[in-house]
């Protein structure tokens, strides 16, 4: 079964998020809160627990949030997924897989420390179908891809 381990938001966008026991999704905006909310095809961030390990591995103190990501997720394997899978995930919540990676044009604090980010290659991003609450411990899978 795969999960979500962290949920995480911000004030300012270009920061590292700080994990929360529960976040609102909106249909169409994102996580109530969270800098990144609003318009636009990126709305969510996710990343696998099993990315931030790769960092780890390499000496890094990062943890859930550090990313920048808004759902730390265990078990699936979300660079794979196309754009257009959909995910269900805590209480009714529908993301539509919107975009995988990104171009990061300032290298960030993780990529000094590492030489590398995991963010760009396996980081996601994702908007709202459906809202509701999301928390850590939740379930979440495929609807399809």
């Amino acid at each position: 079964m795969a999960r979500i381990v962290a949920v995480s938001v911000s004030e300012k966008k270009g920061m590292r998020k700080t994990n929360v026991c529960e976040a609102w999704l909106e249909v169409e905006h994102g996580i109530n809160g969270d800098a990144h909310a609003g318009d636009g095809h990126r709305q969510v961030s996710l990343l696998a627990k099993e990315s931030i390990e790769k960092m780890q591995a390499l000496g890094l103190d990062v943890r859930a949030g550090d990313f920048a990501e808004n759902l730390t997720t265990e078990g699936l394997e979300l660079p794979v997924l196309p754009v257009g899978a959909q995910l269900l995930a805590g209480d009714g919540v529908t993301l539509e897989v919107t975009q995988i990676g990104k171009t990061c044009h300032e290298r960030c604090a993780i990529y000094y420390q590492a030489g590398d980010c995991v963010m760009p290659k396996e980081g996601i991003f994702a908007r709202v179908l459906s809202g509701g609450r999301v928390a850590p411990g939740d379930e979440i899978t495929i609807l399809f891809k």
